[in-house]
């Protein structure tokens, strides 16, 4: 990974879908940052829809963190 990696979107939705996916890049030893749309929206004041949270992965991390999200999302099925 280089000092100048990119940060890019891997997922957005629910708190709780979030939180599961946290759960196995951890495991994968995939760092990543997490922007919870909501919790900024309320501590200014304002509503925000409950599916706004964003999960951002470095741009190396994609195709791992790619298979672990559809792995994830097989799952469900």
């Amino acid at each position: 990974m280089t000092d100048h990696a990119t940060h890019i979107k891997l997922f957005t939705g629910s708190f709780i879908a979030v939180q599961r996916l946290q759960l196995d890049l951890n495991d994968a030893e995939i760092p990543f940052i997490v922007k919870n749309n909501n919790d900024s929206a309320i501590l200014a004041g304002f509503g925000a829809l409950s599916d706004n949270v964003e999960l951002f992965i470095f741009e190396d991390d994609l195709e791992k963190a790619s298979k672990i999200l559809k792995d994830l999302n097989d799952e469900k099925k």
